[in-house]
């Protein structure tokens, strides 16, 4: 299911393949996020074009907008929105964590309110697992507790417990749905910034047994410093012949940073939602200078495209870009589009940023291959 094709000399590292019923995925790689079964403002064709390996949509959203019977007559997820990469499906533990106002966490599970018309529901492992099933996702997560990493420990570990009963119910029901395990189950480790608790978290996980592990809970307060120290101990107490995931992770310097402490695979709104307040991610003159040299210099910039400077600017959106809609509109038209609220300045600016995530990822995969990582 996952192999290991080459681990850098320079840092903790590595390349690999995961299999997935829908294709194979070369690791390290990003998923852009399609939460309600769309990269918002992006068609088929579009996503076609970017080619990224693999998309994340959301079981929380999903399951109340457009409801499992919809997608169930649709014959799953993919067919729903004509994808032909393969999918992973968060569990929707992040969004009920972050609905702490209209949600009650019961020992069997979450109950929770609708964002959309204020009806009440309950997600309980099994029932996560049912609707990850319809979903028929190549990689599906257990139901975990998400918690701030400023809580205190009672907290951290009433959660972490509770997160892995519900990882063992999750298995055990994801048995009786796809006994041949034709999609992969993850579980989360928790913990928050105590490292004691972590490393309880992922014994426990591994006891219990999955096809990949993920690391929760970071980038939700915590300084950047914080999540790397948690990385600098939990990525390599990881068991080595399972894929890593970091989740909600990150800007370009936290996933290089991830990278070389072991992660494999990540998801972060960043590039889609900035896209959409007009933040455009470019190459710096220098890229990718920090995979090969020691200069401090950083892969990218960042230009703010409503910014007043950009009115009378006709140099290209994106001169590097791969994509023909970047090469053949200036910045001064899409600044014009942002201020007239054209559709159309979302699509073009989260074209460019998904790009270069992607983009980004290759050059990371290219490095560790050349030991520059």
């Amino acid at each position: 299911m996952f192999k290991i094709s080459k681990e850098s000399k320079k840092s903790e590292a590595r390349l690999g393949v995961l299999k997935t019923k829908s294709g194979n995925l070369k690791t390290p790689f990003f998923m852009p996020i399609a939460t309600r079964g769309v990269i918002k403002s992006l068609s088929y064709q579009d996503i076609e074009n970017l080619g990224p390996q693999i998309i994340l949509g959301n079981t929380y959203h999903l399951y109340l907008k457009p409801g499992l019977k919809i997608i169930k007559k649709a014959g799953g997820l993919s067919k729903f929105m004509n994808n032909k990469f393969p999918v992973l499906t968060d569990s929707g533990g992040f969004q009920v964590f972050s609905l702490s106002k209209i949600r009650k966490l019961l020992t069997n599970g979450v109950r929770f309110q609708s964002t959309y018309d204020g009806s009440w529901h309950l997600f309980t492992p099994e029932k996560v697992m049912k609707i990850q099933s319809v979903l028929d996702s190549d990689i599906q997560m257990v139901l975990d507790v998400c918690s701030d990493s400023r809580s205190n420990n009672r907290k951290l570990l009433k959660a972490l417990e509770l997160t892995t009963k519900w990882a063992q119910k999750c298995k055990r029901e994801k048995k009786k749905l796809d006994p041949k395990n034709k999609n992969l189950l993850f579980g989360i480790v928790q913990g928050g910034l105590n490292k004691e608790l972590r490393l309880k978290s992922l014994s426990d996980l591994v006891e219990i047994g999955f096809d990949g592990y993920a690391i929760g809970g970071l980038a939700v307060g915590e300084t950047n410093q914080e999540m790397y120290k948690v990385l600098d101990y939990i990525s390599s107490a990881m068991p080595k012949d399972k894929p890593r995931y970091l989740m909600g992770v990150g800007y370009p310097e936290n996933i290089i940073e991830a990278v070389k402490r072991g992660v494999d695979m990540f998801d972060c709104v960043i590039p889609t939602r900035e896209a959409r307040h007009g933040r455009l991610y470019l190459k710096n003159k220098f890229y990718p200078a920090p995979f090969s040299s020691k200069k401090r210099c950083g892969v990218y910039k960042t230009i703010n495209i409503i910014n007043a400077k950009f009115a009378n600017d006709f140099s290209l959106i994106n001169k590097d870009s791969k994509l023909e809609e970047l090469k053949k509109y200036n910045k001064a038209y899409l600044h014009h589009l942002f201020k007239v609220q054209d559709p159309l300045a979302l699509k073009l600016a989260t074209l460019n940023n998904i790009e270069f995530y992607l983009d980004l990822m290759r050059n990371i995969r290219k490095a560790i291959a050349g030991n520059n990582l």
